[in-house]
C-alpha cells in the first residue's frame, strides 16, 4: 500500500501535508505503544459518501482513552466533524479512516502523565483487508500458538496500540504457515478472535459468537452483524467456544471494520463446511454491504451522509 505523500491529515486541529505531518522520535507513543484507536469505513453510495456507524467509533475511540487515562483535548463532536472534513479535503468517496490518540513529546519514562495527548485522522483507499477473492471463496486460516491476554494484564475492551503486538505475533506466524490470517484463543484455551478480526461460526442454522469475556474487542461490526443476523430472523447467541467447534461448523467468518465480512473456508487444513462462503454467510455479506452502500433502508441510522 503506497500513500500520497501530499493527502490531508488532521493533526490537533489543523491539516497538513502528510509529508509534514510528524511526531517526535522521542514521543511517548514511540517508546511505550501509548496509542488508542479506531479503523472505520467510508462507502460511496447513490447519495453521495457515507461514513459506517461514525457515532459509535468515535464513542470507542474515547472509551479506549478512557481507560488508559488519556484525556483527549477535543469532544466527540468535534472529532466526528474534523473526520468528516478530513474526507471531504481529500475528496475521497470510499475510504478507510484512522483515528489516533497517542501520548506525544514530553518525557520519557513509563509514567506518562507529563506527556501530551495528541489526537490525528488520515483517511486513504483501502480494499478487501484479506483479499478480494477470499471475500467470495473463504479465507484459509490457522489457529495460532500466541493467545489473548488475560483480564488482568491488558484490557482488551481498549482498542489499544500495544494490543496490537500480540496481534502481530499471531499474524505473522499465520503468514509463516501459508495462511490468509490467524485465529487466536483466549487465555483459557477458548476461542477468542482473529489477529484483527472478531469471529462468528454457524452450527444448524444458529449464529455463534464469542462472548465478552473470551479476550475479544468488542466489535462495531461485529454488533452490527448480529443485529442484521436478528432482523433476519436468525437466532444469535454470544458464548464460549471451543477450539473443535471451529472444525465442526457448518460456517465460520471474520468480520471487522477492515475485513467486513470475510468467509473461512478451511481452519488448521481442515475444510469448513462445504469448502467456501456458506448460504448463510452470504446471504449475511449481501445485507451487510447493502446497508452499508446504502442500498437498503438505514433503519439504524448506521450511516453519515458527508453532504
Amino acid at each position: 500500500m503506497a500513500f500520497d505523500e501530499n493527502m490531508k491529515v488532521w493533526m490537533d486541529g489543523e491539516f497538513l501535508a502528510l509529508k509534514d505531518a510528524k511526531i517526535s522520535i522521542l514521543s511517548h507513543v514511540v517508546h511505550y505503544g501509548s496509542a488508542v484507536f479506531e479503523g472505520i469505513r467510508c462507502y460511496e453510495t447513490e447519495n453521495g459518501p457515507a461514513v459506517f456507524r461514525l457515532k459509535e467509533h468515535v464513542k470507542r475511540l474515547f472509551e479506549s482513552a478512557k481507560i488508559y487515562k488519556m484525556d483527549i483535548p477535543f469532544t466527540q463532536e468535534e472529532i466526528f466533524d474534523a473526520i468528516i472534513e478530513t474526507i471531504k479535503v481529500n475528496n475521497l468517496k470510499s475510504c478507510y479512516i484512522r483515528p489516533i490518540t497517542y501520548r506525544g513529546f514530553g518525557e520519557l519514562g513509563v509514567n506518562p502523565l507529563n506527556c501530551p495527548v495528541n489526537t490525528t485522522i488520515a483517511v486513504w483507499e483501502w480494499g478487501a483487508y484479506i483479499g478480494e477473492e477470499e471475500m467470495k471463496q473463504g479465507a484459509n486460516i490457522g489457529i495460532s500458538t500466541w493467545r489473548k491476554p488475560a483480564p488482568d494484564t491488558l484490557p482488551v475492551l481498549a482498542k489499544a496500540g500495544a494490543n496490537y503486538m500480540n496481534s502481530q505475533l499471531a499474524n505473522l506466524e499465520a503468514r509463516e504457515h501459508g495462511y490468509d490470517e490467524a485465529i487466536m484463543l483466549d487465555y483459557q484455551g477458548h476461542v477468542a478472535e482473529g489477529s484483527g478480526e472478531n469471529i462468528f461460526i454457524v452450527e444448524n442454522g444458529k449464529i455463534v459468537t464469542p462472548d465478552l469475556g473470551s479476550s475479544i474487542l468488542q466489535g462495531i461490526t461485529r454488533d452490527s452483524i448480529i443485529t442484521i443476523a436478528k432482523d433476519l430472523g436468525y437466532k444469535v447467541s454470544e458464548e464460549v467456544i471451543s477450539r473443535e467447534r471451529l472444525y465442526l461448523a457448518d460456517e465460520v467468518f471474520f468480520t471487522g471494520s477492515a475485513a467486513e465480512v470475510t468467509p473461512i473456508r478451511a481452519i488448521d487444513n481442515r475444510q469448513i463446511g462445504i469448502g467456501s462462503r456458506g448460504p448463510l454467510t452470504k446471504e449475511l455479506q449481501e445485507k451487510y454491504f447493502d446497508v452499508v452502500n446504502g442500498k437498503t433502508e438505514d433503519i439504524h441510522n448506521w450511516l453519515t451522509y458527508l453532504e
